[in-house]
């Protein structure tokens, strides 16, 4: 293979394709650098499994932390399992690529990507995505690509609203818009977006122009395949015979229609697999009293059968729904599920929520805590925290299946973070809400989009636990069927779970009223247009606007208070130079502090100072008493301190915790004092007002002072006076 380097400029920086020098054992080989950042896309072929009736498309991804000049954390100091942002890579490449290979070619391709070198500014998943487009374009295998991959942000600015592509991470904190795009030729086929309510026409906008930034990539790809690009093999077809597809059209047809026409899942599912069991045991069965050739062909036919069997009903459901409008459990086009929901269901949580679209269901819990609990998040960009993470789990009994019980794979972290991104755009900030947030959606029944079903049910929850979120959010799901001819299209809102295995799309849409706050697309042809991703967003805006107006009689707004069960959290602004004075010498102050009050302090070097209690009384005293520590002592402020240490000149008086005056015997009273004692006694608390602090900080109190300005606003208040200017604290 020749060494062919290939490059363009996109977006302002240099995207670079290089093959022939590295990994030439594999099919094919592509090293893309943008920027400072590059990843090895490498491709290898092997022959189907025995008894696969699927195409065996691998895909990994993984992020080296050499890559970045760091080391791994942990004990073992290497790379252990993929991290959710690998495992969102390795689907966001695959998706694009899988419906691109011909029909019944089942063999086995394994498409690895390593992150090589990373400049913390370039991201490498969409430059994952586009090397591995690059690499099986030039390989054998009979790809049907390429594809490209770009990231488009929306940034404001004076001169207007600017898109941006492939923008760099600082560009991206000013973004929001984050879409991620994958194309060819012929139109797009993979879209992922998190957006802050961005409105429909925003979003069209933004795929617009990032359609066009992939042209551009497609055509360097169509550069380096035609100087480096291998013939295509096209290897086996597993495809049933005509004959037998003939056969089982001609056999099984009539009651095949009559079957997926039935109104409720497990009644249909049932009569669909009698039928398919009665078809292949009477006219397709496995003869195992013959020689050894007769049984691998029974075999054979058998398993043909059984595909033809599977392209019927996936022809007979596309057929009903494009030209008779006749969706499997009865529903018109644009009609969505019945909605049921609930809030508050569980006693203990700090939110909870139950919603059900159909045979569609998630039981939704929201966690709040503090600080200590974001999740921290290390990879190849600088450490960084999570304050808001949701979880999907997906168990077996709830598809009726016994299924082996294991970690969240794939599917689960994709349908969790796609409902995760979908919240985060409704969030209040940080500093309005300082709580780190968790929600967890358990699908506990399931017929299609659970992901939606979480997002609109983690809304719930949210607003059960008092988050002041900013609108209600709702998502989703709209599928498209094409007749046999290809020529009539139909677009279904809500698809059901067979609606997304027979169906060419599954094109899931999360916002508000305002505006968008996540989409994912899910596509089994080849592509889409803008044209017709414009007449899906309006659907899926109508199916949207109705689910929030459901919602809403549901619970119409956030709670007015969190639940009491949730801890209580207070941020205040102290002086950085006062941050030393809190700790106190080996954190002696603010231990004392924690373990008088019951609370957790955490002191950032700004000088944010967060308190959490398990009540709202304990956390206002440590408040008052933090505030006091490190307050600038002013003159004229009133103070009630307690009296620490006496002499024959007059008494110290503690203001706050580290922080004295003293009260010369002279400003303890109106008139002649013969001893301090007469006036006050050690642990008396009293009412001081500060006259003089000197340039050492020494500070000087008067009794006296304090008790005529008191006596003066009672007065003032007596005769209808004005307020007097000084002001007290009662610590």
């Amino acid at each position: 293979m020749p060494h062919v380097i290939v490059q363009k400029e996109i977006g302002g920086r240099t995207l670079t394709l290089e093959t022939g020098k590295v990994a030439k054992l594999c099919s094919a080989a592509v090293l893309a650098t943008y920027g400072g950042t590059t990843v090895l896309a490498t491709v290898t072929r092997g022959a189907p499994r025995e008894g696969t009736d699927f195409l065996g498309l691998t895909i990994d991804y993984r992020e080296k932390t050499s890559a970045a000049g760091k080391f791994p954390g942990g004990f073992k100091k290497r790379e252990g399992p993929p991290s959710e942002k690998e495992i969102l890579t390795m689907r966001m490449i695959d998706r694009p690529m899988r419906p691109l290979f011909p029909d019944g070619y089942f063999d086995e391709i394994l498409v690895q990507c390593f992150v090589m070198s990373h400049d913390a500014e370039n991201d490498a998943d969409v430059i994952a995505g586009t090397a591995a487009s690059a690499a099986l374009a030039i390989s054998n295998v009979p790809f049907e690509g390429p594809i490209a991959t770009v990231r488009v942000a929306r940034i404001h600015t004076d001169d207007g609203t600017r898109f941006v592509v492939n923008p760099t991470v600082t560009q991206m904190e000013y973004s929001d818009l984050d879409l991620v795009l994958s194309g060819h030729k012929d139109g797009l086929n993979m879209i992922e977006v998190g957006a802050a309510e961005v409105p429909e026409q925003g979003v069209l906008d933004a795929m617009t122009f990032g359609y066009d930034q992939v042209k551009e990539i497609l055509g360097l790809i169509d550069e380096l395949t035609k100087k480096a690009g291998q013939p295509k093999v096209m290897g086996d077809i597993f495809l049933p015979s005509e004959e037998i597809t003939a056969f089982t059209s001609k056999t099984c047809e009539k009651d095949l229609i009559a079957a997926r026409q039935l109104k409720g899942k497990r009644e249909r599912n049932d009569k669909v697999d009698a039928l398919r069991k009665a078809f292949l045991d009477t006219h397709f069965p496995e003869k195992a009293d013959g020689n050894v050739a007769a049984w691998k062909d029974s075999l054979k036919k058998r398993s043909q059968a059984k595909e033809a069997f599977k392209r019927l009903e996936e022809k007979i459901t596309r057929r009903l729904i494009a030209e008779s409008k006749i969706r499997a459990d009865g529903r018109g086009p644009t009609e969505i599920r019945p909605i049921i929901g609930e809030v508050g269901i569980f006693q203990r949580t700090h939110g909870s929520a139950f919603f059900q679209r159909g045979e569609t269901q998630s039981l939704v819990s929201v966690t709040l805590g503090t600080g200590k609990d974001e999740q921290i998040v290390d990879g190849l960009l600088p450490e960084y925290s999570k304050k808001f993470m949701l979880h999907y789990n997906f168990p077996p009994f709830s598809t009726g299946e016994v299924k082996r019980i294991m970690a969240p794979g794939r599917r689960e972290i994709g349908h969790g973070a796609l409902a995760e991104r979908s919240l985060l755009g409704i969030l209040p900030s940080p500093e309005e809400f300082p709580y780190t947030i968790r929600v967890v959606s358990d699908i506990t029944e399931s017929n299609g989009s659970s992901s939606m079903a979480s997002v609109c049910g983690g809304c719930l929850a949210l607003m059960d636990a008092g988050v002041p979120i900013k609108a209600t959010c709702a998502g989703i799901s709209v599928g498209r069927f094409t007749d046999d001819d290809g020529n009539k299209e139909i677009f279904v809102t809500d698809i059901i779970g067979e609606e997304d295995f027979f169906g060419d799309m599954d094109f899931k849409v999360s916002g508000t009223r305002e505006g968008i706050t996540g989409i994912q697309l899910d596509l089994k042809t080849r592509g889409l247009n803008l044209d017709q991703v414009k007449v899906i967003f309006e659907q899926a805006k109508k199916g949207r606007l109705e689910i929030i107006d459901t919602m809403e009689r549901i619970i119409a707004k956030p709670r007015a208070e969190i639940s009491p069960l949730a801890p209580r959290l207070v941020t205040i602004m102290i002086n950085p130079e006062k941050i030393g004075k809190l700790i106190g010498p080996g954190g002696k102050t603010i231990r004392g502090l924690q373990d008088k009050y019951g609370v957790t302090i955490e002191v950032e070097d700004d000088g944010t100072v967060m308190l959490a209690a398990p009540n709202g009384e304990t956390i206002a005293q440590a408040r008052s008493e933090i505030e006091a520590l490190c307050e600038e002592i002013k003159v004229g402020t009133i103070y009630t301190g307690k009296v620490v240490s006496m002499k024959d000149f007059g008494c110290f008086i503690e203001l706050a915790p580290g922080t004295d005056g003293m009260c010369h015997i002279s400003e303890l009273s109106d008139g002649y004092v013969k001893s301090v004692s007469e006036v006050v006694k050690l642990g008396d608390m009293v009412k001081v007002k500060v006259i003089l602090v000197d340039d050492q900080g020494r500070i000087k109190l008067s009794r006296k002072a304090a008790l005529a300005a008191e006596a003066a606003a009672q007065g003032g208040a007596a005769g209808q006076a004005p307020v007097q200017s000084q002001s007290v604290r009662n610590d």
